[in-house]
């Protein structure tokens, strides 16, 4: 599949700024994933930007949209990979993508909001005010704690280098997502949002 049909596919499901924002993001990350794990950029990109494509139109049968969608492309590894990135769903990670875009998801959008909170942003961001942060029930109060270490157990990676992994993905895209410093502040960052659908 390529990258432009994707984004294509994004936009006829999803409209809002906070999921488009996230989407990228994940995308952006997954796309780092991949060169560090020697996987397809652009698949494990597009696995990251359409994970969450029909959760604005559709959120009570998300994944179940985008998946069949994907199926119907002929794009099994994407449709797996997507219809995993949840661990309660109990589907299984058949490929590296698969396993990166669990670990990805939620604490992209973790670190996001812990950079969105800070006056440089994710320029300055430590791992260790992420790990504070994630010790905070409030902060962010609706991402799943054990969701986020689940998916990080699946990658066979500490929670602190999947979090520096991810800063340093995000950095060099600090001005395109809206986490340099002075940025106008972004809409509601996907880790704030209820995932109660999944």
């Amino acid at each position: 599949m390529r990258r432009a049909d994707a984004e294509a596919l994004l936009r006829q499901m999803t409209q809002g700024q906070s999921l488009l924002r996230h989407a990228r993001a994940v995308e952006i990350v997954m796309r780092a994933q991949a060169r560090a794990r020697g996987g397809d950029e652009e698949q494990w990109g597009i696995a990251g930007m359409l994970h969450d494509a029909d959760y604005e139109k559709w959120p009570a049968e998300h994944p179940s949209r985008i998946v069949a969608a994907l199926r119907e492309r002929h794009e099994a590894d994407l449709a797996d990979a997507i219809a995993a990135h949840y661990t309660k769903w109990q589907q299984p990670y058949t490929t590296p993508m698969a396993k990166a875009l669990v670990a990805s998801d939620e604490l992209t959008g973790f670190v996001m909001a812990c950079s969105l909170v800070r006056p440089d942003r994710i320029l300055g961001l430590e791992v260790k005010s992420v790990l504070k942060r994630f010790k905070e029930p409030k902060f962010a109060a609706t991402v799943e704690r054990d969701e986020v270490l689940r998916g990080c157990e699946v990658l066979g990676v500490t929670l602190e280098d999947q979090a520096r992994f991810i800063i340093e993905a995000l950095r060099p895209h600090a001005i395109e997502l809206g986490l340099a410093p002075g940025s106008g502040a972004p809409e509601t960052p996907r880790a704030t949002l209820s995932d109660g659908a999944k």
